[in-house]
């Protein structure tokens, strides 16, 4: 059987080519331990409920990696090939791969590090229906200065996400899971997560990459309750 191609799947095949083909992709891989946001999920998925959101894991690594991109400008910025120049951005807009019926679509989160994470659980819930329903705007989807794609839901493990250019970076999700961790010289059980960045190698290098995977999962550790909990 043969099925000509929708145009946006021939728009997402050509951006993809693209992308693989002219950027010089690295990945940098890695496990956050989700133990204690997933528990805090659960604890107030209730309260955000009756303020009209859905809180998900997406809403605590935007807040984390917005956190971490403050550190590290150059996973922030694109590259202008007109004149070889670095654009860095000073700002943080978050594309989020949205898995739809027709194609991936990446709505995008604007200035997501001055947003709670109410805010965050909104906008996340309000993008991915648009996404879904096909009635995300043009705009919607322009921006970005760094991407999210997000398989935990679906049930996928690591894997290695394509750049979405002219972005330097993106951020790919997996599956969390228990596993058996040391903590304090006992074994127990933990839920964790794959995480993996890549990242453009003309613009960084395995040492950048290294120390922003280190402080990514160290943002991840430092969240507190306090991040999540709505005001009373």
């Amino acid at each position: 059987v043969k099925k000509p191609m929708s145009p946006l799947r021939k728009t997402i095949a050509q951006r993809m080519a693209e992308n693989w083909t002219t950027v010089p992709h690295v990945h940098q891989f890695d496990e956050v331990d989700i133990t204690e946001l997933e528990a805090w999920r659960k604890k107030h998925a209730a309260a955000y409920e009756k303020q009209g959101a859905r809180l998900t894991l997406t809403s605590f690594v935007l807040v984390a990696l917005t956190r971490t991109l403050r550190k590290h400008p150059l996973f922030n910025a694109s590259l202008d090939e007109s004149d070889d120049s670095v654009v860095l951005k000073e700002y943080f807009n978050i594309g989020l791969a949205v898995d739809t019926e027709a194609g991936l679509i990446v709505p995008v989160i604007r200035q997501a590090d001055r947003k709670s994470m109410l805010e965050l659980s909104r906008d996340v819930a309000e993008a991915a229906q648009k996404a879904r329903e096909r009635k995300v705007a043009l705009e919607d989807l322009k921006g970005g200065t760094f991407t999210i794609s997000n398989q935990g839901g679906i049930g996928g493990g690591a894997f290695t996400p394509i750049i979405n250019k002219p972005e330097a970076a993106i951020l790919g999700l997996g599956r969390g899971a228990l596993k058996p961790a040391v903590r304090e010289g006992r074994i127990e059980p933990r839920l964790t997560m794959p995480i993996c960045v890549a990242y453009d190698h003309r613009l960084i290098d395995g040492g950048s990459a290294a120390r922003f995977m280190v402080d990514l999962v160290g943002a991840f550790g430092a969240l507190t309750e306090a991040d999540v909990k709505l005001p009373a």
